[in-house]
């Protein structure tokens, strides 16, 4: 044959001329179309010649009708190096297509569905191959195609006979998503509808690139949601997935990860694809990366049944069984195959599969078939001989000896196993939802009710397949059918688990269902070797109480745990916050608690040992005063300066009674007498020591000189510069009390050791370490001077004056208050600072006033208690005699004459 050029096409519409850019889409859409019908037409000119007198075409069934139907099926696998087909699928590959057979029966037999019209079919075998089930598909197309054959002449120069091929309508399938989408590219551009009962993949849901696609069964993106909720449910929150290479796979990985994204809480932590052609061992290096996170046991995969049964393979290989998870896709679904000898791995492997039921019709349907009455299924002799694994004569074919010879009196069921495969119901809601949009156009185009109207021929593409999208009827499970804006039915799953232990039939269990939402028995499900707990898949366990969450950068389930340390707690999930200074963490460091709040207790050894000394220098000192009132008159009284001595032991006194004030419970009133008596004792006691060794001296180096005296020396005068000298301390107290008023504090810092449960807060009063050393100095300073003035005194007479007592009494109160300082500073870090530094401030002060108390007045009270013969009124001597005797003191000194004093005076 031959032609002079390719035929003009005519094209379904024209392109609409109010858009540019909907006219340049429709351009593009044109020339794809000129193209592929240029290509047909010198292709298809020597099958439709060579084949016009044949009943079939090649690797197809044609049932004739008045408006004919499409079928893409896997009527067999995938061929051997480069073959297009291989071995026979006897459940995806002939069930399916016999229910699309039983199907077409049940709407033709029908008086209620498409009256007077009869539906037919061209069915294909994709052979489980995308580019395959494309040469295929450009059957559906042909008839779309007008052509010229007036210039086609065969070798003996008569016009060819060209069998117009049959038009149709609309394709039923096909069953891969890869091999939908490789159809679907072509069928939009002839605006045929598509209808699929098992392409799950998302991207088929893009309603801009795949306009004329449906399908009854739900999109991978609700499965995808429904495995996320499952993991959700089961307390996981890191997986990982496996995938095998293809659409179907791939896109079903990315749904869940994209909505684990999204949604949050759940992270991936390996996302593996099995190659399309693994190569030896690649499954075990699979199960070693998976092992990389050994953590996230659960493992989300959609890969098909051959991928999913090695998968088990090598991790029983690993010796794994248990380890892992599966929560499978509806790829595995019910299947026994996959896990056949691998049930042990397999238990406890989750999966989903949309909704279904067992169509007792078609059971019954199909195990009626036969070799005699099935003539029209082309691959049904293939599948008797799989199924009964016998063997046909075949004129001019020899039989193989090893196998049987096929009777024709075998039955399906009987003499073979029969389960119905799972897709079955699909199709048959495929072809029904077709057919019902077929009755509505018929009704609302050809209201005559006569069959297929001339409005209806050809039947439009894009007007057909929005009735497709309109349908709503109950389905052969009695759920309803329809579709959304996108072509997609909406999601219904039912959950399964593979149980093998304690269980006399093991097999997968119902154990929830997904219909936008998850219900799911947890109480029903068990786990490997039978266990009823859930095992983890997590990243890392959740942090005890007052830890908080460090996370891993890029991976948000997964995080270190990290104690709040010191003196935090935790604030929230991520941070530690310290507690106010007031305040200290619980023991499990959720919270704070009110720091304990402590003083020095009269029971404590530090305020016993103070408190006794005090009370006995109080004693003592009270005893000294009622001596000295009840000999007031006598010599040793007087002779002592009775006035400086009262105001000596005034002062001596306060000391003792400064101690109590230290350990009383601080307020503002104790702080009062703290700041006015801790200084003002001893203040008195040295201006009172002061003022007697200055008396003294000033005599004795005016002696020196001349006869006359000194001024105030008088009584009078002596209490004068005693008051005038304790008044600026008097009044160094009051200015502070103007400046800061007494009040108390208690002190958090003090004592914060870095064991939180070690620490308390002080009550004291507003006194800090140097402000007490202030309050002291001024006592100090009289007490220096003294001491330098006892120094310079230490030459006169010892019968004459208190020098040389005083002198000691000085001495030995510096050595005190120098072994105070460094007691009293380096206790600063102590924990028990305060307990010290009142111990040490109260018993330095205590000694040294029993100091003065002993060296001064215990030899007056000795002898006027025990010797009072001694206390006897003796001889005065003049000032004159005083002043002579220092200088023969001083000459003495100088070492020209020695004369001892006249001691009869």
């Amino acid at each position: 044959m031959t032609s002079s050029g390719p035929a003009p096409s005519r094209l379904p519409h024209l392109c609409p001329q109010d858009h540019v850019s909907w006219q340049i889409g429709c351009l593009l859409s044109l020339w794809l179309r000129l193209l592929l019908s240029l290509w047909l037409w010198i292709g298809g000119q020597v099958i439709q010649v060579g084949s016009s007198h044949q009943h079939f075409h090649p690797h197809s069934i044609k049932i004739h009708g008045d408006i004919t139907l499409g079928g893409l099926f896997p009527i067999h696998a995938r061929g051997p190096h480069g073959l297009p087909c291989g071995e026979l699928k006897k459940e995806k590959g002939i069930h399916r297509m016999e229910a699309m057979l039983y199907a077409l029966d049940q709407i033709n037999s029908d008086p209620e569905l498409l009256p007077n019209i009869t539906l037919g079919a061209r069915i294909l075998d994709t052979c489980s191959r995308d580019t395959y089930a494309l040469e295929q598909s450009l059957t559906f197309v042909q008839a779309l195609i007008q052509k010229d054959t007036s210039d086609i002449r065969c070798s003996n120069g008569e016009p060819a006979i060209v069998r117009k091929p049959e038009r149709v309508v609309a394709v039923i399938g096909a069953s891969a998503s890869s091999v939908s989408i490789m159809v679907a590219n072509i069928l939009r551009l002839f605006e045929i509808p598509q209808v699929s009962y098992a392409s799950t993949a998302p991207e088929l849901s893009d309603n801009n690139r795949y306009d004329f696609f449906s399908r009854v069964v739900p999109p991978d993106s609700y499965q995808a949601q429904a495995m996320l909720d499952i993991v959700r449910a089961l307390g996981w929150n890191y997986v990982s997935t496996l995938a095998s290479e293809g659409n179907y796979g791939e896109s079903g990985v990315d749904a869940f990860m994209q909505i684990s994204r999204e949604e949050g809480g759940v992270c991936i932590a390996q996302s593996v694809k099995i190659p399309r052609e693994p190569t030896l061992g690649e499954f075990d290096k699979i199960i070693r990366r998976l092992m990389e996170t050994s953590n996230a046991r659960g493992v989300i995969i959609f890969a098909n049944e051959d991928d999913i049964k090695r998968v088990l393979e090598a991790t029983k290989r690993a010796n794994l069984t248990g380890h892992f998870v599966f929560v499978g896709s509806d790829s595995w679904g019910a299947k026994s195959s996959p896990i056949a000898e691998l049930e042990d791995v397999a238990e406890g492997a989750v999966t989903i599969l949309p909704k279904r039921v067992s169509i007792d019709g078609f059971d019954h349907y199909f195990t009626s078939r036969s070799l005699e009455n099935n003539r029209r299924n082309i691959w049904f002799n293939e599948f008797w001989e799989d199924d009964f694994r016998c063997k046909l004569t075949r004129p001019g074919v020899k039989l193989d000896p090893d196998k049987k010879k096929c009777t024709g009196d075998e039955r399906i069921g009987r003499d073979s196993s029969y389960e119905q495969e799972g897709k079955v119901q699909f199709v048959i809601d495929a072809v029904y939802a077709v057919a019902h949009a077929l009755n509505n156009m018929v009704q609302n185009f050809c209201p005559s009710g006569a069959g297929v109207c001339g409005s209806m021929d050809p039947v439009e593409g894009r007007s057909l397949l929005e009735y497709i999208r309109a349908v709503n009827f109950n389905g052969s499970a009695g759920t309803s059918v329809l579709f959304n804006e996108n072509g997609d039915a909406p999601g219904r799953y039912d959950i399964f688990q593979f149980q093998f232990t304690n269980h006399s039939h093991p097999g997968y269990r119902v154990i929830g269902q997904w219909t936008n939402n998850l219900r799911l028995n947890l109480e029903d499900m068990q786990w490997s070797g039978g266990d009823t707990s859930v095992p983890d898949s997590i990243c890392s366990f959740p942090c005890k109480p007052g830890e908080r969450k460090k996370m891993v950068k890029g991976v948000p389930c997964c995080w270190h745990c990290e104690l709040c340390d010191g003196y935090q707690y935790q604030l929230d999930e991520f941070s530690c916050e310290t507690c106010p200074s007031d305040m200290r963490p619980v023991p499990n460091r959720t919270a704070c608690r009110p720091t304990p709040i402590i003083k020095l207790e009269w029971n404590s050894p530090w305020a016993l040992v103070p408190a006794s000394l005090a009370m006995l220098g109080i004693l003592a000192t009270s005893a000294v005063v009622a001596i000295f009132i009840r000999f007031n008159d006598t010599p040793i009284v007087r002779a002592s300066g009775r006035e400086l001595s009262y105001v000596l032991l005034t002062g001596i006194f306060l000391i003792y009674l400064i101690t109590f004030l230290m350990i009383a419970e601080p307020g503002v009133v104790v702080c009062a007498f703290r700041r006015l008596l801790l200084g003002l004792g001893m203040t008195i006691t040295y201006s009172a020591m002061l003022t007697k060794t200055n008396r003294i001296y000033r005599i004795f180096e005016q002696g020196k000189r001349s006869v006359t005296p000194p001024r105030f020396i008088s009584p009078t005068s002596q209490l004068a510069i005693t008051f005038i000298l304790i008044c600026v301390q008097v009044l160094g107290v009051f200015v502070w009390f103007a400046v800061i008023p007494p009040h108390t504090i208690i002190d958090y810092d003090e004592l914060r050791p870095p064991n939180p449960d070690l620490a308390r807060g002080i009550l004291k009063c507003d006194m800090s370490d140097l402000s007490i050393i202030c309050c002291l100095s001024y006592s100090i300073v009289l007490m220096v001077t003294c001491t330098v003035y006892a120094v310079k005194s230490r030459g006169v007479p010892e019968t004459f004056n208190e020098a040389k007592p005083i002198g000691f009494t000085m001495y030995t109160t510096c050595i005190i208050w120098l072994a105070f300082v460094p007691i009293f500073f380096g206790t600063a870090q102590s924990t028990e600072k305060l307990f010290i530094q009142t111990a040490t401030l109260t018993v330095s002060m205590s000694l040294s006033a029993f100091v003065s108390l002993g060296m001064l007045y215990l030899p007056k009270v000795y002898v006027i208690v025990l010797h009072p013969e001694e206390n006897v009124q003796k001889r005065k001597r003049s000032l004159k005699a005083a002043t002579q005797s220092a200088r023969l003191s001083q000459k003495s000194h100088n070492g020209e004459m020695k004369i001892e004093p006249d001691r009869s005076q």
